[in-house]
């Protein structure tokens, strides 16, 4: 994956609007569930493709500083092999001062190459710097929209089990609404009252059929006394006064 289409991802993900996306998914749970798992393995591809870059970048550095230093070696060789020329030819030695001479320029050359080849990689290795921390603020950027896109999912999840359970007690309410409960024992109530009522009904026509009888009672007696008295009329006898 190359570092500009690395960036192009990084830089699409964090531009993402949540809530937009929230707002325009017939299911907000399930497309959560999936952004989350985009970020996850977008992240997990970025984060390879940066470790790449990054070990890319740190063994042009590696080169670099093997350069620099060999520049440096190498410099002290020439410098090590001019000196000798020089003590050389002090002594009239001008055969052998020629060779060291000759190293020396060797030396030279080769000091000459490593500076060059350090100095072509630095403007490299200086764009490669820029790139890497680029890629190091897109990944902590992707991390913290992933814990974003988790806390979302996180509330929106426990919002919608708070909304189902808060939706059972609603219907179980309605439920006891249309059953209405108090108005079955208003009904049992009126059951009672009006067994109640005919069982009172019930006792006032005995205490009315008792009274006819004791009633009844009284009319014989007061036949039997009309018999008598006629009885004694009949027998010579005078009429007797009704006491009080």
């Amino acid at each position: 994956m190359a570092k500009q289409t690395i960036l192009g991802r990084i830089t699409q993900l964090l531009k993402a609007n949540i809530n937009s996306l929230i707002d325009q998914a017939e299911d907000p749970q399930l497309m959560l569930d999936q952004l989350v798992r985009d970020f996850t393995n977008s992240i997990a591809e970025a984060e390879s493709a940066v470790a790449q870059t990054i070990g890319n970048l740190r063994l042009m550095e590696q080169d670099h500083a093997e350069d620099v230093e060999a520049a440096a070696d190498w410099g002290r060789k020439a410098l090590a092999a001019s000196s000798k020329a020089d003590e050389l030819r002090a002594a009239g030695n001008a055969s052998d001062a020629d060779k060291f001479d000759n190293l020396a320029k060797i030396a030279i050359g080769k000091q000459v190459s490593a500076e060059n080849e350090a100095k072509q990689a630095e403007p490299t290795i200086a764009s490669q710097t820029v790139t890497v921390d680029a890629l190091k603020k897109g990944l902590d950027g992707m991390h913290a929209k992933l814990s974003q896109l988790t806390s979302k999912r996180d509330e929106l999840v426990a919002r919608s089990k708070t909304a189902e359970a808060q939706g059972q007690v609603l219907d179980a309410i309605k439920s006891i609404d249309l059953m209405d409960p108090t108005s079955e024992l208003g009904r049992f109530e009126d059951k009672i009252r009006r067994e109640e009522a005919k069982v009172a009904g019930q006792q006032e026509l005995a205490a009315s059929s008792l009274d006819a009888q004791f009633e009844s009672l009284d009319d014989l007696s007061e036949q039997a006394e009309v018999d008598a008295r006629l009885a004694a009329l009949k027998a010579g006898g005078t009429p007797q006064a009704i006491t009080q």
